[in-house]
């Protein structure tokens, strides 16, 4: 289940990189650190478990529940810098509860500026560059009230949040119901992901997975809800020992990389706008982290099949 929650973010730092990838290498991206109480809370952890997340170490043990940070990435905006040029803005706002570690503890400012560049970069397919700039201001343009769906186990007892009616659609782990931009604004061309194009929107069918041992093979059965038939003939399956990737037109690239550190498996599967690692039964991260635990693919013996009836694609491998 998913709850709708206001956000009034209050600036914290803003950071500047810059596109390294064609077509728009050289763009100026700002990024705006916010922070709002009704963003979820980390879960408890001890502190070395918090080094090893900011570290992207694995968790040796099997359990799922390694330390991670939710935070909201907005879309990105145009804007422009100081010299008039085009830039893009995003805000990326966190719980308040890490303002004081960011301000005493570099290592961990670094950390939270790190992960809003990754959750930028799954979100939209930008490449950003690590030589960031502080630009002397504190927010890029206006932090504005947004409304966001998360689901309810990320909530923990007693916080406080402003709660609006849940919406009973699925969403990924957090998603921006409302951009704080106008509805006139418009995205550069060839940005960001067309996972914000109509298409994708009227389709609402996020696909869903599982795993499961079929003898010595691994068994992975992917969910693509609402499915046109002609669609299957133009869908790509690539099959990696440590990762999967479907790719079907109109829908979100389905991407599992079972190579990522478990921090990053939990991190990331915050903000993705490609097929999301959060479904609303909270299956996820934890099919990504237990797969992971299991032998590579076998990629040459590898095989996979539509079942039509039920908008699935079962892989063997």
């Amino acid at each position: 289940m998913s709850t709708t929650i206001q956000l009034e973010p209050v600036a914290g730092f803003c950071i500047k990189s810059t596109v390294n990838d064609a077509p728009n290498h050289g763009l100026k991206v700002f990024v705006n650190i916010a922070w709002d109480p009704h963003v979820p809370q980390p879960p408890p952890g001890s502190e070395l478990r918090i080094r090893r997340a900011m570290l992207g170490h694995d968790v040796d043990d099997p359990n799922p529940d390694a330390w991670y940070v939710p935070v909201v990435v907005s879309d990105g905006r145009q804007d422009k810098d100081k010299a008039g040029k085009p830039a893009l803005v995003f805000d990326c706002v966190y719980n308040t509860s890490l303002k004081s570690r960011t301000l005493t503890d570099p290592e961990f400012k670094l950390f939270i500026v790190e992960l809003a560049l990754q959750r930028i970069e799954a979100q939209t397919s930008l490449v950003l560059s690590r030589q960031i700039g502080t630009p002397n201001i504190v927010p890029k343009g206006k932090l504005l009230p947004r409304t966001v769906n998360i689901p309810s186990s990320l909530l923990t007892e007693g916080s406080t949040h402003s709660i609006l009616p849940a919406s009973s659609t699925t969403h990924q782990l957090i998603q921006e119901v409302s951009p704080p931009v106008a509805p006139s604004s418009t995205k550069p061309k060839g940005i960001l992901k067309s996972a914000s194009t109509s298409t994708l929107k009227e389709r609402s069918s996020t696909p869903t997975w599982s795993w499961s041992k079929d003898g010595t093979k691994i068994q992975i059965k992917i969910s693509l809800p609402n499915l046109p038939r002609a669609l299957i003939e133009h869908a790509t399956l690539d099959i990696e020992p440590r990762r999967f990737i479907l790719h079907v037109p109109d829908y979100p690239v389905f991407d599992i990389n079972l190579g990522l550190s478990d921090a990053e498996i939990v991190a990331t599967a915050a903000s993705r706008t490609s097929a999301s690692l959060h479904d609303g039964n909270g299956t996820e991260p934890n099919n990504t982290l237990t797969l992971k635990r299991q032998r590579p693919l076998d990629v040459d013996g590898a095989t996979s099949e539509w079942r039509l009836a039920d908008n699935m694609l079962v892989i063997v491998a």
